[in-house]
């Protein structure tokens, strides 16, 4: 019961930032539910005056509910297929900043990190340089045994985040149960598995130890990259709170003028950029999830250097080769092969034809082709493919949409640099390369080299296997030589549990209705 309390608390005080703001004037009461349209109502003369537009309604309403609320909004931004296409556009310029929690916190959380006073980890311990919902970096030096000083980053988790994105996250949960318990829609959409993903990468993301990992497994993926580098992790002075990195001096990408009285290029820095995201995904299987310009460097030598690998995604074989072998499709205009492709990974039923999937994607990549270099976006591209894929029963695909609305960022970002590129032109060394060494010739035969290895594991395990069989076969005939039976206590568990599920359903019901009538009153 207190449980319910308090997630209707929070749910009510919610509705009441999301209406003042403005975000649920958005929603039309036509396409409501007749029950919601009131309170649809209410929420528009709730709402203030100077609102605002869509975006910053977004982003004043989410940073006024909190750090869970900014990281919600931002992983809504790759699901389109939950919020909706205009909707994840809105929350994709939603920036995750915060005020620093102060100098004198910081340097108690290092020091209890390491059981040691700061000046004896950190000689040099500078304030806050950035902040966010999950922590912030501050400037530091250190001295190694032989005496050299080196500058460093050092990121601190802020305090108490831990505890309070549990809380919010177990009453994500619980709403989310609950509208799948209630409503069509939300078992159609899977919440729950939203929330659960969502809870995972924010688990991650407050484990600097997790972070450190990811730092070290880009470094090691791109240290043949002459043109790209990962700042250097230093381990003895990071742990689950305290991330210690190389201090990169260098110039955002953000600031072009910048980069030009440098002596760089732009033009140069844009093509490193896509070509990097897509060696990073397609290559490596393994890619930087959030390449805004504020993550993105140039150093003096004119290397990108990559930031905060905070939010990472991965692509298994299967989906690299998807990806490489639709943007090739598209490239040559093998329309049928695309299509081939989909149902060859499973994405498409086989109720479906290729024939008309391939007639589907003709009508896509048609257009593109009378189009010139800068106005061919491959984001866009990806995008209206998996809108058409759902006409074809393709089940949602994370890990496709998180690459997907990263590869928004990355063009923007290309394209602020250089406003001519052709993404196309710029695409095709990379995914012929990759298409060559694992679809050619060398590929195939490294996959047969692996498949034989897997055949041989396999049948090394099938005595055990078999046993194993033969000892359940045994089980299920003594349970059920008498036929199957369900104890009278067992029954009347199950009995209680049903009544009690309903029983606690109706009353989060009027709990909700209780509460909105409250904003209102209020």
């Amino acid at each position: 019961m207190i449980l319910i309390l308090a997630d209707a608390v929070r749910l009510a005080r919610a509705g009441y930032v999301l209406a003042r703001e403005g975000v649920l004037s958005l929603v039309s009461p036509a396409v409501a539910p007749p029950l919601a349209r009131p309170a649809l109502r209410i929420a528009r003369m709730m709402a203030r005056r100077d609102a605002g537009s869509r975006a910053a309604r977004f982003s004043r309403a989410l940073s006024r509910l909190g750090p869970s609320y900014v990281k919600l909004g931002q992983f809504l931004a790759t699901r389109p297929d939950v919020v909706g296409p205009s909707v994840a556009r809105d929350l994709e310029v939603l920036q995750d900043r915060m005020p620093a929690f102060g100098q004198d916190v910081a340097e108690r959380i290092v020091s209890e990190a390491f059981e040691k006073p700061v000046k004896d980890v950190f000689p040099v311990f500078g304030p806050a340089v950035a902040a966010a919902s999950i922590a912030e970096v501050h400037k530091a030096e250190v001295v190694e045994r032989d005496g050299e000083r080196r500058t460093v980053a050092v990121k601190v988790l802020r305090p108490g985040v831990q505890r309070r994105f549990s809380s919010d996250m177990a009453s994500f949960r619980r709403l989310a149960k609950f509208a799948e318990t209630n409503f069509a829609e939300a078992r159609r959409l899977r919440l729950e598995s939203v929330v659960d993903t969502l809870a995972r990468s924010v688990a991650m993301e407050m484990d600097l130890r997790l972070e450190a990992a990811a730092y070290t497994e880009l470094a090691e993926n791109t240290r043949e990259d002459k043109d790209v580098h990962v700042p250097e992790v230093d381990w003895g002075r990071s742990g689950r709170e305290v991330l210690t990195t190389e201090w990169i001096d260098g110039i955002k990408l953000s600031d072009k003028d910048a980069i030009i009285a440098a002596g760089h290029d732009p033009k140069e820095i844009a093509r490193i950029v896509m070509q990097s995201f897509l060696q990073q995904a397609m290559r490596d299987g393994f890619f930087h999830a959030d390449m805004h310009p504020g993550n993105l460097f140039v150093d003096a030598t004119g290397r990108l250097v990559v930031v905060d690998c905070g939010i990472m995604g991965r692509l298994g074989m299967k989906e690299r080769r998807f990806l490489a072998e639709i943007l090739y499709g598209f490239i040559t205009r093998n329309y049928r092969r695309t299509a081939e492709v989909h149902f060859e990974a499973g994405y498409v039923p086989r109720h479906h034809s290729v024939e008309d999937f391939a007639q589907a994607i003709r009508a896509i990549g048609e257009p593109i082709h009378s189009r010139t270099a800068d106005q061919i976006s491959m984001a866009r591209l990806l995008s209206l493919l998996l809108e058409v894929t759902a006409l074809f029963d393709m089940r949602t695909r994370p890990e496709l949409l998180l690459l997907q609305k990263t590869m928004v960022v990355v063009e923007g970002v290309a394209r602020s640099l250089d406003p001519q590129l052709d993404m196309w032109k710029t695409a095709a060394p990379v995914v012929e390369d990759w298409i060559a060494g694992n679809l050619g010739p060398v590929g195939q035969l490294q996959h047969v080299g692996a498949g034989l290895g897997e055949i041989g594991h396999f049948a090394s395990g099938i005595p055990a296997l078999l046993g194993q069989g033969a000892r359940v076969m045994d089980q299920l005939d003594t349970a059920t030589r008498n036929g199957l039976q369900l104890s009278p206590e067992t029954l009347d568990g199950i009995g209680r549990a049903e009544a009690k599920r309903a029983r606690w359903g109706n009353i989060a019901l009027w709990i909700i209705a209780i509460s909105l009538l409250g904003i209102w009153l209020g």
